[in-house]
């Protein structure tokens, strides 16, 4: 495992022992994890099975542009224990950045598949928050048939607006009471990470961010064939499916990924790990 002295960033209440973690490096402000499947999984249950509050994203070329961007939600995420490279355009600008010879990326729906897996195995309590009440309900059904014996301590499907403190609290208080090992959340980006970093002291389980997989696993929505996945195209195949919801999205963030990246690249004396100072 990566250990933590080139660990980037400060060592938050949510992660307290850092150098259990992947490295991070600085992309364009945001503190990204060099990690894999693999580690990624045993990372996550082992803090799962020590009952350590930590917190989890899977972020995409769109969720780096505009967290970077928004830098009181930065400060927050930078304090997570991993950011992991979502995205293949995130993990080659990891590799070219800072040689980083990642051979994979850690995408969201997979990662949750296959800690849903390895916490199958384990026993230990998952609960779900995010979705509408019917893809909430079809996620339950295909998980339970895909993963004998997984123990689903509980679900919620908030309401589509900004909870109050106190519907913060009782949501904290509902997932504690749970038992619950791991809480997956599927609020899409920016607003899961900030509900993660907003509950960071209050939630016991560990917190993963995982976006789309909800719709993706509830099947309520296509996932990209496996070609564009690894080509880099998913964000192709999603906008053909939603074009008049995601057009602007990714125009703007992948030009501006795109633009940083080179920035960086030709700034190459910046490739380092950026410490608080």
């Amino acid at each position: 495992m990566n250990q933590g002295t080139e660990q980037s960033g400060t060592v938050s209440p949510t992660d307290e022992r850092a150098s259990d973690w992947p490295i991070k490096r600085n992309l364009f402000g945001l503190n990204v994890s060099c990690v894999e499947y693999d580690e990624a999984v045993r990372c996550i249950i082992a803090a799962a099975k020590a009952n350590r509050r930590a917190i989890i994203s899977c972020h995409s070329v769109h969720a780096v542009i505009s967290i970077s961007q928004d830098d009181s939600l930065r400060g927050e995420a930078n304090r997570f224990a991993m950011i992991a490279p979502d995205g293949q355009p995130v993990r080659w600008a990891l590799n070219l950045l800072y040689k980083a010879n990642l051979r994979e990326r850690v995408y969201g729906p997979e990662l949750m598949r296959r800690v849903l897996r390895q916490a199958t195995v384990e026993e230990l309590p998952i609960y779900l928050y995010g979705g509408t009440p019917d893809s909430l309900a079809k996620l339950e059904q295909n998980l339970i048939a895909e993963f004998a014996g997984l123990i689903l301590a509980g679900s919620e499907s908030p309401p589509f607006r900004t909870l109050t403190d106190d519907e913060m609290n009782e949501a904290a208080q509902r997932i504690n009471r749970s038992g619950a090992s791991l809480l997956f959340i599927g609020l899409g980006c920016p607003k899961q990470d900030r509900f993660a970093a907003n509950q960071a002291a209050r939630i016991n389980p560990v917190q993963l961010c995982v976006g789309a997989a909800f719709d993706f696993h509830a099947r309520v929505k296509p996932m990209a064939p496996n070609w564009m996945q690894n080509r880099g195209l998913e964000w192709m195949f999603r906008l053909w499916c939603e074009p008049r919801r995601l057009w602007k999205r990714y125009v703007v963030t992948n030009s501006q990924f795109c633009i940083r990246l080179l920035i960086a690249y030709l700034a190459p004396r910046r490739h380092t790990i950026e410490t608080d100072r």
